[in-house]
């Protein structure tokens, strides 16, 4: 545990500045780090224990400054509440309020302006302490001579790069990679979590969509069960055995066989 005294002369969370209000570059930088909150509050809807935070500031000691935050496109904590005290919204990260918790993951989206991703800003999240660093750069990993889909851990102090998509996080318990889905009606490549036998969790879109595809096939099995029924008794009716006789060899009851009937 962090000493508090370490922090007793640097300011507040209501002292310093919110997240800033540059724009993103592209819609992925807003969309993705948001789908991933949400797909974690499906997952994780019985936890309170993380905090997954989109374009936010992170305040922190290991720098030059504490009043200049590090603001990732996305980063996860586990650890802390999701709310502050007070049931309290956070308007930044402050790690020397978050009991010293860093992020144990941190997430950047490359758009057409560079960031600095694989330079400074990987250089200050390693300086930080952020177990995992993920670099999303589907559109300009050319450029940037590197590959679409990269993550990096923390070993003896220096981010390494590492193998395997999904990439297990076994700190976290989840893992990450890229996947193609339907959303909105759009099917695009997104950022998605995944469980350990490297199944995709399902957004609330998918399913509401996977329950009503349930409800469907679950109402063709009953028809196709309902006309074999109405065949067999057709067929035991036509080669002369009771009612009686039908209901015993189909295991029915001697109602259902004579509504059967009727109805056919």
């Amino acid at each position: 545990m962090v000493s508090i005294d370490l922090y007793k002369n640097l300011p507040t969370s209501d002292e310093l500045p919110d997240s800033d209000d540059t724009p993103v570059d592209n819609e992925d930088q807003n969309f993705l780090p948001n789908y991933l909150l949400f797909l974690l509050a499906i997952i994780w809807k019985d936890r309170n224990d993380w905090y997954f935070g989109v374009d936010m500031g992170i305040y922190h000691t290991s720098g030059d400054n504490p009043r200049v935050p590090v603001i990732p496109d996305g980063f996860l904590t586990v650890g802390v509440n999701r709310r502050r005290p007070g049931n309290k919204s956070r308007k930044s990260y402050v790690v020397w309020e978050e009991g010293g918790m860093v992020p144990q993951l941190v997430l950047e989206v490359v758009s057409w302006t560079p960031g600095n991703e694989y330079e400074s800003k990987m250089a200050i999240y390693e300086k930080l302490g952020v177990l995992y660093y993920v670099i999303y750069n589907p559109e300009y990993y050319q450029r940037d001579r590197h590959q679409p889909f990269e993550i990096y851990r923390q070993i003896d102090g220096k981010y390494q790069l590492q193998t395997g998509e999904p990439y297990w996080l076994p700190e976290i318990g989840l893992g990450i990679g890229r996947s193609q889905a339907t959303l909105g009606g759009i099917d695009r490549e997104i950022l998605s979590w995944f469980d350990q036998e490297g199944r995709r969790y399902l957004s609330a879109e998918e399913l509401a969509q996977q329950a009503q595809l349930d409800v469907q096939q679950a109402q063709l099995e009953a028809q196709k069960e309902r006309q074999a029924r109405l065949a067999a008794i057709a067929q035991l009716d036509n080669i002369g055995l009771t009612v009686q006789q039908i209901s015993v060899a189909l295991g029915l009851s001697v109602n259902e066989v004579r509504q059967q009937l009727e109805e056919s």
